[in-house]
């Protein structure tokens, strides 16, 4: 089923950090049907995680760090548990997801693995992210972590079992690692 859309206006809203768009247009149903809708839409370019995970230890890495969203819906620290991520801006997936292990978690790990890639809020925000895994020992440490610049982050290393528990208590409530905690547990990399 193809929908022809028409595009009535395209007007930005902002373009302070990420860009924001006013948009209305015509959808034709596939009935011939038309409605108008009128969305805002958030481009903040797109992304990629990883689970960095230890099959020998049954362990993973996950980060704590402040985001200011969870904090506005009633997060009352605004801290959240969450596999490593960040934007492409100009890298391919794989070379971003290296980047983003080594500032944030201190883990420098070669080999990545990309299980797929999902819109995670498509009802608004264009944003696709890139999911990966990666295996990492003691020997892949090369500093701290802790994240760049103005990002607060704590490396948290832990059991897989504690992990899949804190989904269960909601202590982990990131989307990105939820899916990327169950993937390891029905794939059985962690077997």
């Amino acid at each position: 089923m193809t929908l022809k859309i028409d595009l009535i206006k395209d007007r930005i809203l902002s373009d302070n950090y990420f860009l924001l768009r006013n948009m209305t247009y015509d959808l034709t149903r596939e009935n011939g049907e038309v409605v108008r809708h009128k969305r805002e839409v958030y481009d903040r370019g797109n992304g990629a995680t990883v689970m960095l995970y230890n099959r020998d230890k049954k362990t993973v890495v996950l980060i704590r760090q402040f985001r200011v969203a969870t904090w506005v819906n009633g997060n009352p620290d605004g801290m959240l548990i969450e596999t490593c991520a960040g934007l492409l801006d100009d890298d391919a997936p794989d070379v971003c997801v290296r980047k983003e292990a080594i500032e944030e978690t201190g883990f420098a790990v070669s080999e990545v693995r990309k299980v797929f890639e999902l819109y995670m809020s498509p009802g608004g925000v264009t944003e696709l992210i890139h999911f990966f895994v990666a295996e990492y020992s003691d020997a892949h440490r090369a500093n701290a972590g802790g994240g760049i610049e103005d990002e607060e982050i704590e490396v948290l290393e832990m059991p897989f079992t504690e992990a899949l528990e804190k989904v269960k208590t909601g202590e982990i409530r990131d989307g990105k690692t939820v899916i990327l905690l169950q993937y390891l547990q029905t794939s059985g990399l962690m077997t």
